[in-house]
Protein backbone atom coordinates (compact mmCIF):
# COMPACT_ATOMS: atom_id res chain seq x y z
CA UNK A 1 0.00 0.00 0.00
CA UNK A 2 1.26 3.36 -0.76
CA UNK A 3 1.78 5.83 2.06
CA UNK A 4 0.19 8.75 1.98
CA UNK A 5 2.13 12.32 2.79
CA UNK A 6 -0.82 13.79 4.45
CA UNK A 7 -4.08 13.48 5.78
CA UNK A 8 -6.73 15.84 5.50
CA UNK A 9 -8.86 15.63 8.82
CA UNK A 10 -11.85 17.64 10.14
CA UNK A 11 -13.93 17.65 12.88
CA UNK A 12 -17.65 17.92 13.68
CA UNK A 13 -19.00 18.98 17.18
CA UNK A 14 -22.26 19.83 18.84
CA UNK A 15 -22.27 22.95 20.80
CA UNK A 16 -24.84 22.43 24.20
CA UNK A 17 -25.33 18.63 23.19
CA UNK A 18 -22.50 16.77 23.99
CA UNK A 19 -19.93 19.86 22.54
CA UNK A 20 -16.48 18.57 21.80
CA UNK A 21 -16.46 15.83 23.86
CA UNK A 22 -12.93 14.99 25.60
CA UNK A 23 -10.79 17.74 22.95
CA UNK A 24 -11.50 15.11 20.05
CA UNK A 25 -10.93 18.03 17.59
CA UNK A 26 -7.82 19.06 18.85
CA UNK A 27 -6.28 15.52 18.71
CA UNK A 28 -4.27 16.54 15.37
CA UNK A 29 -2.32 19.12 16.56
CA UNK A 30 1.61 18.40 16.35
CA UNK A 31 1.23 15.81 13.51
CA UNK A 32 3.36 17.00 10.65
CA UNK A 33 1.15 14.44 8.83
CA UNK A 34 -2.52 15.69 9.21
CA UNK A 35 -4.11 18.82 8.63
CA UNK A 36 -7.13 20.10 10.26
CA UNK A 37 -8.92 21.81 7.08
CA UNK A 38 -12.34 22.24 8.83
CA UNK A 39 -14.96 22.04 11.64
CA UNK A 40 -18.52 22.30 12.08
CA UNK A 41 -20.91 23.19 14.67
CA UNK A 42 -24.56 23.83 14.36
CA UNK A 43 -24.07 26.40 16.83
CA UNK A 44 -22.21 29.44 15.58
CA UNK A 45 -20.34 30.65 18.85
CA UNK A 46 -19.02 27.24 19.26
CA UNK A 47 -18.30 26.85 15.91
CA UNK A 48 -16.18 30.32 15.84
CA UNK A 49 -14.38 28.64 19.15
CA UNK A 50 -13.27 25.24 18.01
CA UNK A 51 -12.09 27.05 14.47
CA UNK A 52 -10.31 29.01 17.09
CA UNK A 53 -9.07 26.57 18.91
CA UNK A 54 -8.34 24.03 16.06
CA UNK A 55 -6.77 26.75 13.46
CA UNK A 56 -8.98 25.04 10.68
CA UNK A 57 -9.52 27.29 7.72
CA UNK A 58 -13.26 26.60 7.17
CA UNK A 59 -16.45 26.41 9.51
CA UNK A 60 -19.65 25.09 8.84
CA UNK A 61 -22.83 24.73 10.50
CA UNK A 62 -24.20 21.53 8.64
CA UNK A 63 -21.55 18.82 8.90
CA UNK A 64 -23.15 17.13 5.88
CA UNK A 65 -22.15 19.96 3.56
CA UNK A 66 -18.72 20.30 5.06
CA UNK A 67 -18.14 16.71 4.35
CA UNK A 68 -18.87 17.47 0.64
CA UNK A 69 -17.25 20.21 0.33
CA UNK A 70 -13.94 19.47 2.13
CA UNK A 71 -13.82 15.43 1.21
CA UNK A 72 -11.66 14.48 3.86
CA UNK A 73 -9.45 11.06 4.68
CA UNK A 74 -10.10 11.55 8.59
CA UNK A 75 -13.50 13.26 10.77
CA UNK A 76 -13.07 13.34 13.97
CA UNK A 77 -17.04 12.69 15.65
CA UNK A 78 -16.62 14.69 18.65
CA UNK A 79 -19.75 15.07 20.80
CA UNK A 80 -20.01 13.29 24.07
CA UNK A 81 -23.33 12.26 23.82
CA UNK A 82 -23.85 8.83 21.60
CA UNK A 83 -27.41 9.77 20.40
CA UNK A 84 -25.93 11.22 17.17
CA UNK A 85 -23.30 8.97 16.38
CA UNK A 86 -24.72 6.64 14.62
CA UNK A 87 -26.08 9.19 12.06
CA UNK A 88 -22.54 10.99 11.82
CA UNK A 89 -20.42 8.12 11.55
CA UNK A 90 -22.65 6.91 8.80
CA UNK A 91 -22.50 9.90 7.21
CA UNK A 92 -18.39 10.01 6.90
CA UNK A 93 -18.51 6.38 5.87
CA UNK A 94 -20.60 7.65 2.90
CA UNK A 95 -18.10 10.51 2.47
CA UNK A 96 -15.30 8.19 1.75
CA UNK A 97 -13.65 9.29 5.54
CA UNK A 98 -12.22 6.98 8.30
CA UNK A 99 -13.32 8.14 11.73
CA UNK A 100 -12.16 8.68 15.47
CA UNK A 101 -15.29 8.67 17.85
CA UNK A 102 -15.94 9.75 21.21
CA UNK A 103 -16.83 6.97 23.76
CA UNK A 104 -18.95 5.60 24.35
CA UNK A 105 -19.46 5.17 20.36
CA UNK A 106 -23.31 3.97 21.17
CA UNK A 107 -25.76 3.99 23.67
CA UNK A 108 -27.05 0.31 22.05
CA UNK A 109 -25.92 -2.77 20.90
CA UNK A 110 -27.94 -2.83 17.14
CA UNK A 111 -26.59 0.72 16.43
CA UNK A 112 -22.69 -0.75 16.86
CA UNK A 113 -23.28 -3.21 14.68
CA UNK A 114 -24.47 -1.18 11.95
CA UNK A 115 -21.66 0.64 12.70
CA UNK A 116 -19.19 -2.19 12.21
CA UNK A 117 -20.89 -3.52 9.45
CA UNK A 118 -20.88 -0.09 7.70
CA UNK A 119 -17.49 0.44 8.06
CA UNK A 120 -16.38 -2.98 7.10
CA UNK A 121 -18.47 -2.67 4.05
CA UNK A 122 -16.84 1.04 3.21
CA UNK A 123 -13.42 -0.75 3.88
CA UNK A 124 -13.10 1.90 6.42
CA UNK A 125 -11.34 2.64 9.99
CA UNK A 126 -12.95 3.25 12.82
CA UNK A 127 -11.14 4.28 16.82
CA UNK A 128 -13.30 5.19 19.32
CA UNK A 129 -11.55 7.25 22.40
CA UNK A 130 -10.77 4.94 24.80
CA UNK A 131 -7.95 6.72 25.27
CA UNK A 132 -6.22 4.38 28.18
CA UNK A 133 -5.13 1.54 26.29
CA UNK A 134 -2.97 4.32 24.11
CA UNK A 135 -1.08 6.01 26.77
CA UNK A 136 1.94 4.90 28.09
CA UNK A 137 1.32 3.33 31.43
CA UNK A 138 -1.14 0.93 30.11
CA UNK A 139 1.44 0.19 27.04
CA UNK A 140 3.71 -0.35 30.64
CA UNK A 141 1.49 -2.73 31.68
CA UNK A 142 0.95 -4.61 28.53
CA UNK A 143 4.23 -5.19 28.55
CA UNK A 144 5.04 -6.38 32.09
CA UNK A 145 2.04 -8.60 31.16
CA UNK A 146 3.93 -10.02 27.98
CA UNK A 147 6.88 -10.25 30.43
CA UNK A 148 5.92 -12.34 32.63
CA UNK A 149 6.37 -10.04 35.65
CA UNK A 150 3.45 -11.35 37.28
CA UNK A 151 3.47 -14.53 35.97
CA UNK A 152 0.39 -15.82 34.22
CA UNK A 153 -2.85 -13.63 34.92
CA UNK A 154 -5.31 -15.42 36.95
CA UNK A 155 -7.98 -12.15 37.66
CA UNK A 156 -8.34 -8.36 37.16
CA UNK A 157 -10.26 -6.41 39.68
CA UNK A 158 -11.91 -3.05 37.87
CA UNK A 159 -13.17 -0.23 39.68
CA UNK A 160 -15.68 2.20 38.77
CA UNK A 161 -15.19 5.76 39.65
CA UNK A 162 -18.01 5.59 42.10
CA UNK A 163 -19.08 9.34 42.94
CA UNK A 164 -22.99 10.45 42.72
CA UNK A 165 -22.87 8.64 39.37
CA UNK A 166 -21.98 5.33 41.06
CA UNK A 167 -23.38 2.25 39.87
CA UNK A 168 -25.40 1.90 36.24
CA UNK A 169 -24.13 5.63 35.08
CA UNK A 170 -20.56 4.62 36.42
CA UNK A 171 -20.64 1.91 34.16
CA UNK A 172 -21.76 3.45 31.02
CA UNK A 173 -19.91 6.48 31.22
CA UNK A 174 -16.31 5.51 32.75
CA UNK A 175 -16.29 1.64 33.10
CA UNK A 176 -16.46 1.74 29.51
CA UNK A 177 -13.02 2.57 29.47
CA UNK A 178 -12.07 -0.29 32.21
CA UNK A 179 -14.10 -2.79 29.80
CA UNK A 180 -12.00 -2.24 26.68
CA UNK A 181 -8.96 -2.21 29.06
CA UNK A 182 -9.43 -5.36 30.41
CA UNK A 183 -10.01 -6.74 26.88
CA UNK A 184 -6.99 -5.08 25.79
CA UNK A 185 -4.81 -7.19 28.88
CA UNK A 186 -6.70 -10.45 28.77
CA UNK A 187 -9.10 -10.89 25.45
CA UNK A 188 -12.61 -11.82 24.64
CA UNK A 189 -15.95 -12.06 27.44
CA UNK A 190 -16.93 -16.31 27.10
CA UNK A 191 -19.71 -15.69 29.12
CA UNK A 192 -20.83 -12.88 32.62
CA UNK A 193 -23.47 -12.80 35.48
CA UNK A 194 -24.10 -9.61 37.36
CA UNK A 195 -25.77 -8.46 41.13
CA UNK A 196 -27.44 -4.69 40.13
CA UNK A 197 -29.07 -3.26 43.30
CA UNK A 198 -31.00 0.07 44.60
CA UNK A 199 -30.86 0.73 47.92
CA UNK A 200 -29.40 -2.72 48.81
CA UNK A 201 -32.98 -3.82 47.33
CA UNK A 202 -32.77 -6.29 43.85
CA UNK A 203 -33.54 -4.14 40.94
CA UNK A 204 -36.84 -3.10 39.72
CA UNK A 205 -38.66 -2.06 36.51
CA UNK A 206 -39.53 1.42 38.60
CA UNK A 207 -35.84 1.85 39.11
CA UNK A 208 -35.09 2.47 35.21
CA UNK A 209 -34.31 6.42 34.76
CA UNK A 210 -32.86 7.79 32.12
CA UNK A 211 -29.59 9.82 32.99
CA UNK A 212 -28.76 13.72 32.61
CA UNK A 213 -27.62 12.99 29.27
CA UNK A 214 -28.66 10.87 27.09
CA UNK A 215 -26.56 7.65 26.61
CA UNK A 216 -29.79 5.04 27.20
CA UNK A 217 -31.81 4.05 30.10
CA UNK A 218 -29.80 3.43 33.44
CA UNK A 219 -30.50 1.59 36.40
CA UNK A 220 -29.01 0.36 39.98
CA UNK A 221 -26.80 2.45 42.51
CA UNK A 222 -24.31 -0.59 43.21
CA UNK A 223 -23.24 -3.05 40.50
CA UNK A 224 -20.83 -5.94 40.55
CA UNK A 225 -20.05 -8.26 38.06
CA UNK A 226 -18.29 -11.59 37.07
CA UNK A 227 -16.65 -11.95 33.53
CA UNK A 228 -15.30 -15.55 31.96
CA UNK A 229 -12.75 -14.72 29.64
CA UNK A 230 -12.30 -17.43 27.03
CA UNK A 231 -9.12 -17.65 28.24
CA UNK A 232 -9.51 -18.64 31.50
CA UNK A 233 -8.77 -15.13 33.37
CA UNK A 234 -11.71 -14.27 36.03
CA UNK A 235 -12.79 -10.67 35.53
CA UNK A 236 -14.59 -8.76 38.42
CA UNK A 237 -15.82 -4.79 38.31
CA UNK A 238 -17.69 -3.23 40.51
CA UNK A 239 -19.08 0.09 41.59
CA UNK A 240 -21.40 1.88 44.26
CA UNK A 241 -22.71 5.14 44.66
CA UNK A 242 -21.01 8.28 46.39
CA UNK A 243 -17.78 6.40 47.73
CA UNK A 244 -15.56 8.26 49.94
CA UNK A 245 -12.04 8.80 47.79
CA UNK A 246 -13.82 8.33 44.39
CA UNK A 247 -11.45 9.40 42.17
CA UNK A 248 -8.70 7.49 43.48
CA UNK A 249 -10.92 4.41 43.54
CA UNK A 250 -11.36 4.35 39.53
CA UNK A 251 -8.89 1.49 37.91
CA UNK A 252 -8.05 -2.09 38.46
CA UNK A 253 -5.63 -4.72 40.08
CA UNK A 254 -4.10 -7.02 37.61
CA UNK A 255 -3.56 -10.43 40.00
CA UNK A 256 -1.04 -12.68 38.58
CA UNK A 257 0.60 -16.17 40.05
CA UNK A 258 3.88 -14.91 41.02
CA UNK A 259 2.93 -10.68 41.89
CA UNK A 260 0.15 -8.04 41.48
CA UNK A 261 -0.19 -4.67 39.35
CA UNK A 262 -2.78 -2.03 40.23
CA UNK A 263 -3.43 0.73 38.25
CA UNK A 264 -5.58 3.80 40.04
CA UNK A 265 -6.30 7.42 39.67
CA UNK A 266 -6.90 7.52 35.80
CA UNK A 267 -4.43 8.41 33.18
CA UNK A 268 -2.64 10.49 35.94
CA UNK A 269 -3.01 7.36 38.49
CA UNK A 270 -0.21 5.59 40.05
CA UNK A 271 1.23 1.97 39.32
CA UNK A 272 2.49 -0.22 41.27
CA UNK A 273 3.76 -3.60 41.98
CA UNK A 274 3.61 -6.28 44.59
CA UNK A 275 6.27 -9.02 43.02
CA UNK A 276 5.38 -11.87 45.35
CA UNK A 277 3.18 -14.78 45.09
CA UNK A 278 1.36 -13.65 47.86
CA UNK A 279 -0.34 -10.63 49.62
CA UNK A 280 1.44 -10.47 52.90
CA UNK A 281 1.57 -6.92 54.69
CA UNK A 282 2.85 -8.18 57.94
CA UNK A 283 6.41 -9.61 56.62
CA UNK A 284 9.08 -6.78 55.91
CA UNK A 285 10.65 -5.64 53.06
CA UNK A 286 7.91 -7.48 51.09
CA UNK A 287 5.78 -4.23 50.63
CA UNK A 288 4.31 -2.52 46.96
CA UNK A 289 6.78 -0.97 44.95
CA UNK A 290 6.61 2.26 42.37
CA UNK A 291 7.18 0.92 38.61
CA UNK A 292 10.10 3.27 36.45
CA UNK A 293 8.26 6.69 36.64
CA UNK A 294 6.85 7.41 32.95
CA UNK A 295 5.58 11.38 32.45
CA UNK A 296 2.03 12.15 33.24
CA UNK A 297 -0.17 11.98 29.94
CA UNK A 298 -3.87 13.47 29.61
CA UNK A 299 -6.69 12.93 27.44
CA UNK A 300 -5.31 15.17 24.86
CA UNK A 301 -1.71 12.81 24.62
CA UNK A 302 -4.28 9.90 24.19
CA UNK A 303 -6.72 11.47 21.63
CA UNK A 304 -3.05 12.15 19.78
CA UNK A 305 -1.16 8.77 20.15
CA UNK A 306 -5.21 7.63 18.88
CA UNK A 307 -4.93 9.46 15.57
CA UNK A 308 -1.23 8.12 14.69
CA UNK A 309 -2.36 4.72 16.09
CA UNK A 310 -5.10 5.01 12.97
CA UNK A 311 -2.94 6.64 10.53
CA UNK A 312 -0.50 3.10 10.76
CA UNK A 313 -4.08 0.90 10.83
CA UNK A 314 -5.22 2.56 7.74
CA UNK A 315 -1.59 2.34 5.99
CA UNK A 316 -1.35 -1.35 7.15
CA UNK A 317 -4.91 -2.40 7.32
CA UNK A 318 -5.16 -3.41 10.42
CA UNK A 319 -7.70 -2.31 12.99
CA UNK A 320 -7.12 0.38 15.59
CA UNK A 321 -6.15 -0.19 18.88
CA UNK A 322 -9.37 0.76 19.78
CA UNK A 323 -11.58 -0.17 17.22
CA UNK A 324 -15.51 -0.20 17.05
CA UNK A 325 -15.81 -3.97 17.13
CA UNK A 326 -13.67 -3.54 20.51
CA UNK A 327 -16.11 -0.31 21.36
CA UNK A 328 -19.39 -3.08 20.92
CA UNK A 329 -17.74 -5.39 22.75
CA UNK A 330 -17.45 -3.52 26.01
CA UNK A 331 -20.77 -1.90 25.64
CA UNK A 332 -21.81 -5.82 25.76
CA UNK A 333 -20.27 -6.58 29.11
CA UNK A 334 -21.86 -2.93 30.20
CA UNK A 335 -25.46 -4.46 28.82
CA UNK A 336 -25.27 -7.73 29.65
CA UNK A 337 -24.82 -6.85 33.83
CA UNK A 338 -28.61 -5.72 33.03
CA UNK A 339 -29.45 -8.77 30.95
CA UNK A 340 -27.96 -11.30 34.01
CA UNK A 341 -29.45 -8.96 36.67
CA UNK A 342 -33.35 -9.29 34.84
CA UNK A 343 -33.08 -13.01 33.90
CA UNK A 344 -31.10 -14.08 37.22
CA UNK A 345 -28.88 -15.96 34.82
CA UNK A 346 -25.41 -16.02 33.68
CA UNK A 347 -25.50 -14.84 29.79
CA UNK A 348 -23.21 -15.85 27.54
CA UNK A 349 -21.41 -13.65 24.52
CA UNK A 350 -22.63 -12.19 22.18
CA UNK A 351 -25.55 -11.08 24.29
CA UNK A 352 -28.99 -9.86 23.13
CA UNK A 353 -28.73 -6.89 20.62
CA UNK A 354 -32.12 -5.22 22.54
CA UNK A 355 -31.03 -3.01 25.34
CA UNK A 356 -32.48 -4.95 28.70
CA UNK A 357 -33.86 -2.21 29.89
CA UNK A 358 -35.96 -0.68 27.39
CA UNK A 359 -39.72 -2.54 27.65
CA UNK A 360 -38.63 -4.19 30.43
CA UNK A 361 -41.99 -5.04 32.88
CA UNK A 362 -40.88 -7.38 35.47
Amino acid sequence: MTLQEKFRAVAIGRTGKGNYGHGLHLAYRELDNVELTAVADEDEEGRAKAQEETGAERAYADYRKMLEAERPDIVSVCPRWPDCHLEMVLACLEAGAHVYCEKPMTWNLEEGDRIVDAARRAGKKIAVAHQGVYLPRVQQVKGMLREGRIGQIQAIYAHGKQDRRGGGEDMMVLGTHLFNMMRFFAGDVAWMSAHVTVDGRELEPGDVREPGEPIGPIAGDCVNSYFAFSGGIAGFFDSRKDQIGSSRRYGMEIIGSEGIISLRGGTGGELMLYPHPVFLPSEIGRGWEPVEELPDATLEDGNRLAIIDLIEAIETDREPLSSAADAVAALEMILGAYASQISGNRVEMPVTRRHPLVGWEG
